[in-house]
């Protein structure tokens, strides 16, 4: 239908994106509204991804991934989107691998990096506390070192693949007199871990089927070779250079889901019947898709030139910020344009286009809110 065609694909991509629908379609989908019932997928789900290759992709061979790049991906986000699923958090898993690729000691990477590939680990990433969400220096979870061992107290909220996790990079305060330099993230496995206990899993308006949940840590003894970094009190700024790497998944899985709407509420108001003829005929509802086509395409070029610029290590946390709050707001947009299109049926869960418009709400608050993202590009000016 549309001549556009992204120019960072070839056909080896065009394979690998089969390969992912056919995984989303046959592994996720079938198995989504139970999932979102329950509030987590099932935890054979992460193997059965590792399996097929959908974990780690643009994780280095020699470390147990699959040796692809950042559009492999963008693929997974994107297809993810193109079928309105949230329940397996890949991204936040891919964002903790990366992580620990580019901050971990050889042996930390090929260690948990193989393991995270197959779903034998699930990441997690641990920063958002009870009174403290985008700013960061005020998190109280306190990492004190005694010997060969750091004992980590504190709690953590928020946290996205928290009720699987088998690897969780903690933000601590390792030194609280030094502001964000007394920052550090440490990397625990949580498995018969003495002192962890993974809290609620919390109830939310939308992405039912993603757990998001709580998380304590009483006297937790962790071994310091946890800590992620040559020395302590680089947390904050390592936080910082993976910024845009995460805002740029966040943008890529809100334009899947934004082609998604588009495409649903397409076919819906062609089949609809309004005063004896379809809904798309009638000039307000042209008129709207027409707008909502010329949004989500402005956003796959801008979303392209993000993913171009990330693979070619160019990606400056300004542009990754613009792309966050654009596209996420924009998103918003769409999925109340599109659900207005729907009428009464727009508001029952029998329609999927309910549960797209639930589940980009929060879009616009994590990864860091989108009042953030325009301080930061405000700071550039």
């Amino acid at each position: 239908m549309d001549a556009y065609r992204s120019a960072w694909l070839d056909d080896e991509l065009d394979l690998f994106r089969d390969a992912v629908r056919r995984f989303v379609q046959m592994e996720i989908v079938p198995h989504d509204a139970r999932w979102r019932e329950q509030h987590h997928v099932d935890r054979e789900l992460w193997t059965k991804a590792g399996e097929v290759g959908l974990l780690c992709t643009d994780i280095p061979a020699e470390y147990g991934g699959v040796g692809g790049d950042v559009r492999h991906e963008a693929i997974v986000a994107e297809e993810m989107g193109r079928h309105g699923i949230t329940s397996l958090g890949h991204a936040v898993h891919s964002i903790v691998a990366h992580y620990v690729l580019n901050y971990g000691a050889e042996a930390q990477k090929r260690d948990w990096l193989s393991r995270m590939a197959t779903g034998e680990l699930v990441g997690a990433i641990a920063m958002t506390e009870p009174s403290a969400g985008s700013d960061l220096q005020s998190i109280r979870t306190r990492a004190v070192r005694d010997g060969d061992e750091y004992v980590i107290n504190g709690s953590k909220t928020f946290i996205s693949n928290g009720l699987h996790a088998g690897l969780v990079g903690v933000v601590v305060k390792t030194d609280p007199t030094q502001g964000s330099r007394g920052i550090s993230i440490l990397m625990i496995e949580t498995k018969d871990l003495k002192g962890y206990r993974v809290g609620r899993v919390l109830d939310k308006i939308g992405q039912n089927g993603w757990d998001t949940a709580e998380l304590f840590f009483d006297d937790c003894r962790v071994p310091v070779s946890c800590l992620l970094g040559p020395a302590e009190g680089q947390g904050f700024v390592q936080m910082m250079r993976d910024l845009p790497y995460e805002r740029a998944l966040l943008a890529i899985g809100g334009l899947g889901a934004m082609e998604f709407a588009l495409k649903l509420t397409a076919d819906y108001t062609r089949e609809r019947k309004v005063f004896g003829k379809p809904l798309l005929e009638l000039q307000n509802t042209r008129f709207k898709l027409a707008e909502v086509k010329t949004n989500v395409h402005v956003a796959r070029v801008f979303v392209d030139d993000c993913i171009v610029k990330l693979r070619a290590g160019k990606l400056d946390t300004v542009t990754a910020s613009m792309a966050k709050y654009w596209v996420t707001d924009m998103q918003n947009k769409v999925m109340d344009e599109c659900l207005q299109l729907f009428g009464g049926y727009g508001y029952t869960r029998e329609y999927p286009i309910s549960q797209l418009y639930v589940d980009s709400r929060v879009q616009r608050i994590y990864g860091g809110a989108n009042e953030i993202m325009k301080e930061i590009i405000a700071r550039s000016i």
